[in-house]
């Protein structure tokens, strides 16, 4: 996997993910930072021509630096749930393919302090180059599990005491209606489609954003930025862990009463 850019190398290198660093001969106070720290954390540093970072970049905008990272060894949804300290707070993707989505979902996960996301292997946005660098560097901290069908997933993340709350425009109870202080995955669909319908129906519940100028929807990373901080605001407020309080238990089998 290669990030390239100020902030998507500087953070993969303070996650130890970097195994690598090129660089073009023009030097910036940000850039020697970088050096600086590549060379204490013991990765090799390169010194390259501009066309040849230009082509690790595919054209992209690389602010004069590369970084090449080592695999972040795979996640399993269990892993994520196991790994979280409190309640866990998962997001999970159905389909999204836009790398700009991606990353800047990322990067609100991370500074919501999200346990972990989950993506489809296939249809969905690659996770380096662009949608690192929409990230600012988030990529490299946010713990991912990759699975084969996000239906089944949210079918393991109840298994392991996780209620999944669908994000979906024409749902009656809105976002903060829904008690997300307790464990809880939160799911976003696709640009344009939103979620697909096996992973609405296997939803515990659907929210929505109420919205209340002339545009019908919000961009997938606003909505997800908009979610996920009310569960902070919520889990900072100490509402309970025992899962949500509002729903329709769509799909679950579970029951969900105020």
């Amino acid at each position: 996997m290669v990030v390239f850019g100020i902030h998507p190398v500087l953070e993969a290198l303070r996650a130890r993910r970097a195994v690598a660093v090129r660089f073009v001969d023009k030097e910036s106070a940000r850039l020697r930072e970088i050096l600086d720290l590549a060379r204490e954390s013991g990765v090799p540093v390169y010194r390259e021509a501009p066309e040849r970072l230009e082509a690790r970049a595919r054209g992209q905008v690389h602010q004069g630096v590369v970084a090449e990272l080592a695999d972040a060894g795979g996640y399993s949804v269990a892993d994520l749930v196991a790994g979280a300290a409190g309640a866990p707070l998962i997001v999970v993707l159905d389909g999204i393919e836009d790398p700009h989505n991606m990353g800047a979902i990322l990067r609100t996960c991370d500074a919501a302090g999200v346990d972990g996301v989950v993506v489809q292997e296939r249809r969905s946005a690659a996770r380096s180059g662009v949608a690192a660098k929409a990230s600012a560097g988030a990529l490299a901290h946010v713990r991912i599990a990759e699975v084969v069908n996000v239906a089944r997933a949210l079918e393991e993340l109840k298994g392991l005491g996780v209620w999944t709350a669908g994000l979906a425009g024409e749902a009656p109870q809105t976002y903060d209606q829904a008690d997300l202080a307790g464990p809880v995955a939160l799911v976003f669909g696709a640009e344009g489609t939103g979620l697909r319908r096996l992973v609405r129906e296997r939803c515990d519940y659907l929210v929505s954003i109420p919205m209340s100028g002339h545009v019908g929807s919000l961009n997938v990373s606003v909505s997800a930025g908009i979610a996920l901080f009310e569960a902070v605001r919520q889990r900072r407020g100490g509402r309970s862990e025992s899962g949500p309080s509002i729903g329709s238990g769509r799909g679950s089998g579970r029951t969900v009463s105020r």
